[in-house]
Parts: C-alpha cells; sequence; structure tokens
C-alpha cells in the first residue's frame, strides 16, 4: 500500500508527518517538528532572513532523509503565511528545490483552514457535529465553522503568534503601551471576523496548533493547582478532553502573561521556553475571540495541516474511501458557489458538463486522460461564461483570470490554472506552448489540457440551440476514425452538427483520427 509524506513550512515551526495507507485508512509511521521562525524576519522586514533560511533548509534535509527512509511514495510540501508575505519567497523556494528536490506549494490562508478542517474532522472525535474550529499558527488564524463535517464559513486573520510579537511586542516584559496597541489591533481583526461569523451557535470548539496546547495545558495545571489535585500533565495521555480551557481561564491567564517576563512565562507549566517568547499575542488573541463569538471555552487537537494534507492524498490514491467522498463534495460545492457568485445559470451549463462527461467515458480510449480530468473538464463546463461577468467581448480571458485566481475549496492553485486553461481556449486561440498561460503549467501537462480543450469544444458544439431539447450523442471508436451520431432534440440537431464538424480538422490534428458527424 502507498505511503504519503505531508510537509508543514509555518511561520513558527516546520513539520514532518508520514503515513501508510491500511485498509483504506492512514497509519502514522514518523512525525518530526523543527522550531525554525521562518516568519520572524518577514513580519519584521518583509523577507526572510538568510538564518532563518539555512534553519529551515536543515530541518527540511532531516525531513527529507526521513522520507527517502520510509520510502514514500507522494509528498506534498506546503508553505503558510511567511511565504505568503516574503518578498524573497521565490528564492526560498529555490533553495528547497536544490536541497530536497521538493517543490513548494505557497497556498491561502483559506486554503491552510480547508486542509486543517479536513484533518480535523477525519479523524477527530465529535467534529462531524456543529463545531467552531481555531487555527493560530505563526503568521495567521483561521477560524471555520463546521456542520456535518462540511465548512459553513471561514475567515483568515493576520493574528499569527510570532507575527503579533515582532510587530507588537519589542520589551521584556511588554509595556503598557504596547499591549494597548496589540489589543487594539487583535480588535480591529477580529470585527472581521464577527462580521463573516456572527454568534455562531456552536456545541463544540476545537483549537489546534500549538499556542492552543500551551494555553489548555496551563489552564490544566492552574485548575490542577486551585484544586489541589495531581497535575494535568499526568493527564495528558490519558484522553483528549483532558486538553480542554475555559474562557474565563483562558482571559486571566492572558492577562498574567501579558504583565510577565519572558523567563516568568518559560516557567509557567505547559508553556516552556520557546512557546514562552510568543506566547503573550496568541494568548490575547484567544481570549479576545472566545468572549466576542460568546464561546464557553475549546477543546485541543493534536491534529492540524498536515493531516489534512495526508487525507487528502488518500482520497486522491483510494477513490473508496469516504475522505474522497467528502472531498469531491467539497470541490464540487466551491465550483457551484463560484458559479452563483458569477451569475452563471446553472440550466444552461449543466447541458455542456453532462456532454463532456459522456465524451470523456465514451472516447477514453481515444485521449487517454487521467481520471481526475474528469472533474476537471465538469468544472470547466459549470465555469466557462464567468468572464461575462466582466464584460462579453474577450470573455474567455476574463473566465481564465477568475478561476486561476479565485478560491475554490478543494483545488490547488495549480489544478485551478489547469481548469482555467481547459475553459480559456474555447474561442478562435488554440492552445499553444509559448503561451504564457501555458508556460505556468507543467509541460508534462500540455498535452493533456490539449485534449481536455478538445473535449470541451465538442461539448460547446453540442449546445448551440439553446432554446431546444438538449442533443443526445452516441459514439462510436474505431482505429482511424470516431463516429458521434446525434440524436436530435425538439429544435432538431443541424447547428449542432454543423459546429462539430466545424471542430474535425482541430480534432484531427489533436488525436491524430477523422472526426464524422452523423444525424440519426
Amino acid at each position: 500500500m502507498p505511503t504519503f509524506a505531508a510537509v508543514d513550512i509555518g511561520s513558527n515551526s516546520c513539520r514532518l508527518k508520514i503515513a501508510s495507507v491500511q485498509l483504506h485508512r492512514l497509519k502514522t509511521l514518523y512525525e518530526d517538528r523543527e522550531v525554525t521562525r521562518l516568519g520572524e524576519s518577514v513580519f519584521q522586514t518583509g523577507s526572510i532572513s538568510p538564518e532563518a533560511m539555512a534553519a529551515t533548509i536543515r530541518a527540511l534535509r532531516r525531513f527529507h532523509k526521513a522520507v527517502q527512509a520510509h520510502v514514500a511514495d507522494k509528498v506534498r510540501v506546503v508553505a503558510t503565511s511567511a511565504m505568503r508575505d516574503a518578498r524573497n519567497a521565490d528564492a526560498f523556494t529555490e533553495w528547497v528545490r536544490s536541497a530536497t528536490g521538493w517543490n513548494v506549494e505557497v497556498i491561502s490562508g483559506l486554503e491552510e483552514g480547508r486542509l486543517i478542517h479536513l484533518g480535523v474532522v477525519t479523524h477527530e472525535v465529535g467534529a462531524r457535529a456543529r463545531c467552531l474550529l481555531i487555527d493560530l499558527g505563526g503568521g495567521s488564524c483561521e477560524v471555520t465553522v463546521s456542520d456535518g463535517g462540511r465548512i459553513k464559513a471561514m475567515v483568515s486573520l493576520s493574528l499569527g503568534a510570532v507575527r503579533l510579537q515582532e510587530e507588537f511586542v519589542r520589551t521584556d516584559p511588554p509595556v503598557k503601551e504596547d499591549i494597548a496597541r496589540l489589543k487594539q489591533y487583535i480588535d480591529r481583526e477580529l470585527r472581521k471576523a464577527e462580521r463573516k461569523l456572527g454568534t455562531p451557535r456552536v456545541g463544540l470548539v476545537i483549537a489546534t496548533s500549538g499556542t492552543a496546547a500551551a494555553l489548555a495545558e496551563a489552564s490544566g495545571h492552574a485548575r490542577a493547582a486551585a484544586k489541589g489535585k495531581k497535575s494535568l500533565a499526568k493527564k495528558r495521555e490519558e484522553r483528549v478532553g483532558a486538553m480542554t480551557a475555559e474562557t474565563s481561564d483562558v482571559r486571566r491567564l492572558a492577562e498574567k502573561l501579558a504583565k510577565m517576563t519572558n523567563a516568568e512565562r518559560a516557567a509557567i507549566p505547559g508553556i516552556g521556553p520557546k512557546r514562552s517568547e510568543i506566547i503573550v499575542g496568541g494568548a490575547l488573541v484567544y481570549a479576545d475571540l472566545l468572549e466576542r463569538l460568546g464561546l464557553k471555552g475549546f477543546r485541543y487537537s493534536p491534529l492540524g495541516l498536515r493531516d489534512g494534507m495526508l487525507a487528502q492524498m488518500l482520497a486522491e490514491a483510494d477513490l473508496r474511501t469516504s475522505v474522497h467522498q467528502k472531498m469531491e463534495s467539497e470541490r464540487w460545492s466551491g465550483v457551484l458557489e463560484l458559479c452563483t457568485r458569477y451569475g452563471i445559470e446553472q440550466r444552461r451549463a449543466e447541458p455542456v458538463r453532462q456532454h463532456v462527461v459522456e465524451l470523456f467515458d465514451a472516447l477514453d480510449r481515444v485521449h487517454e486522460l487521467p481520471a481526475e480530468y474528469r472533474l476537471w473538464l465538469e468544472s470547466a463546463a459549470m465555469m466557462q461564461e464567468a468572464g461575462k461577468f466582466m464584460n462579453h467581448q474577450g470573455h474567455f480571458r476574463h473566465t481564465q483570470y477568475i478561476i486561476a485566481n479565485s478560491e475554490i475549496f478543494g483545488f490547488s492553485p495549480e489544478q485551478r490554472l489547469v481548469v482555467s486553461a481547459i475553459a480559456r481556449y474555447l474561442g478562435k486561440t488554440r492552445p499553444d506552448a509559448m503561451d504564457r498561460l501555458m508556460r505556468s503549467i507543467p509541460v508534462e501537462e500540455h498535452t493533456h489540457v490539449v485534449r481536455s480543450v478538445v473535449l470541451l469544444r465538442l461539448a460547446a458544439a453540442l449546445n448551440q440551440d439553446r432554446a431546444s431539447a438538449v442533443v443526445k450523442v452516441r459514439a462510436q471508436v474505431y482505429p482511424k476514425r470516431v463516429v458521434l451520431e446525434l440524436v436530435p432534440g425538439r429544435g432538431g440537431a443541424e447547428l449542432e452538427a454543423w459546429s462539430l464538424k466545424k471542430e474535425a480538422a482541430y480534432f484531427r490534428e489533436v488525436f491524430r483520427r477523422e472526426l464524422l458527424v452523423e444525424v440519426a
């Protein structure tokens, strides 16, 4: 069974998780973590410092050895907030590529939140009920409302622990003026969350990442000390439910931490020397967020971004898993949301989607496309008219821009680029390897994109007369030709047959077969 590796290059630390697929489930084989503070200089100067780069590369080289030792079949490497903000991010990704051979994928805040949500709802007990997820990392904070395992609302805020420390907490202990500015900034950012999320009525709040772990453990120690019971550290491995924190405890702890020196913070059980350096801002964010949204507290989960990455790799490799069904549903919801946003009538786009699926299945021996291109074609068929929202003239160019630059849940930037290219070439232009768009797509995907464009052009040709009933099509494949037999709808099929015949020359150029069209 395959083995997957997920590498998360965060603003505060780098994490590695390796898992194998056993009985359609993931079994963890190896984990590693290194605090590298990649975002520390980014939030000060806008660039990653050479020292932070070198420290991260050392950690990644160690991860690379572990990945090789476990003979991972697939490795995904993502970077988050610090790399999104850094001016010299490209230089760092090139260094990673030369040191490890890995391509770093810089993901958006919303995609980061989606992957964290996927990892939590896949593995965390109770997470499929209505709940709120909070992930406060080094550079950003993602807050997600989930119901039935599906994302209902999400917001990404610039409230990471390292970011806040570098921008506001410059003395030890912090001075009152800095803390006041920090609280003002947090309040401004959380107003965005309030506008997007409202007051979510949830039965469970799940918090992930190091800040949440430190607050939960420190709060637990404080409660245990107050009640004279054994410390939470002894119970930590007994059950996940023990790692909880109440809002009132978090507020008291946050105010206490803001007045302490770094050495005093490090001495608090559960925080430690590394976390103490960046805990002040993160603690205040949690206190304000929980109070503002009217939440009683949170439960800590050790799951995170890397678990979502592994879950997605499992879903793409094993179509029988429940997480595959969830991911496909999530992707399609993202496509339909974009259609709604840009005024696309689904009843008009749906026949094109149906025809492109029929052609994909019937001509599989001809196009030989990877299975995932079926979804890419469906998505392109649904979103092909998004550009008309901007301007009817040149709308295919606008469509390409919208798809490539929109946040569509479940689609990576590279996948959105492929889908946008398929939708781009439905007019007079044809894909060319020297086009700016095609140059941004991996060379190994060029042939797949060109063949997909042909299929979508055929599907569009089958939907010329939208006032009539949908034309049905039957395909017959021969060694040197393909015959498409049209079954006319209410208004006949002459226009569709004429449109298909216009595509015959391009079909022959791409597939080296003749395209014949017959009307039944």
